[in-house]
């Protein structure tokens, strides 16, 4: 692939610092990218995900879906034909098991009310 036909892009964490520039093309999935986030992922931060779907990727105040390539979701206005594109990366757990496994409180609810006439 011609080299100015890649795209370069770069992903802001939540502390304010930067994973990236890399250059990927524009065919890439958000899903790619996603992988991509996970691996290059820095080991000193507390929060990390543990895998792709734990990562929400932001750009241009919309969250990507994993289907969409990196040229659909390039925002036309603004931007050097050769500037980096930076998104926004969140990680944001899976909460399949834990939303499931809520523990219910068996103990019956016992109305109170009181009233105080002054």
């Amino acid at each position: 692939m011609p080299e100015e036909d890649l795209v370069e892009v770069k992903f802001r964490l939540f502390d304010g610092s930067d994973v990236g520039p890399f250059r990927c093309s524009p065919a890439s999935t958000v899903s790619m990218l996603k992988e991509r986030i996970v691996a290059e992922w820095p080991k000193d931060k507390k929060i990390a995900p543990k895998a792709a779907n734990d990562v929400k990727l932001i750009s241009a105040g919309k969250i990507l879906e994993n289907n969409k390539t990196v040229g659909q979701c390039k925002t036309p206005f603004g931007e050097l034909p050769s500037g980096v594109i930076t998104m926004h990366a969140v990680v944001q757990p899976s909460v399949g098991k834990s939303k499931s496994e809520k523990k219910i409180d068996e103990t019956p609810k016992k109305s109170v009310c009181a009233c105080a006439i002054l």
